[in-house]
């Protein structure tokens, strides 16, 4: 076996951000209790609604954002001479 193949995962402060970045749009719609009501009501739409349709323009960014730490991760690790980056 390489020694890449038998090499554990590193747990790095960027990857702890991604890693929350990816996670936290789960957390917020899985927890309904915090949602799950009528007011406060933006242009008539029900707060309920509105929240969600906010998460889904907050998830796109921190996906991107997450993507984007992730290259630079990879990047650096290659560079780093950490393995074999794409």
């Amino acid at each position: 076996m390489s020694d890449e193949a038998t090499r554990e995962p590193v747990v790095t402060p960027v990857r702890v951000v991604i890693a929350l970045c990816l996670i936290s749009p789960f957390v917020a719609m899985l927890w309904v209790g915090s949602y799950a009501k009528v007011d406060p009501a933006f242009i008539g739409i029900p707060f309920f609604y509105w929240y969600q349709m906010l998460w889904v323009l907050i998830s796109t960014a921190l996906t991107v954002i997450a993507y984007k730490l992730w290259q630079r991760d990879q990047r650096d690790r290659k560079a780093q001479g950490g393995g074999a980056a794409k």
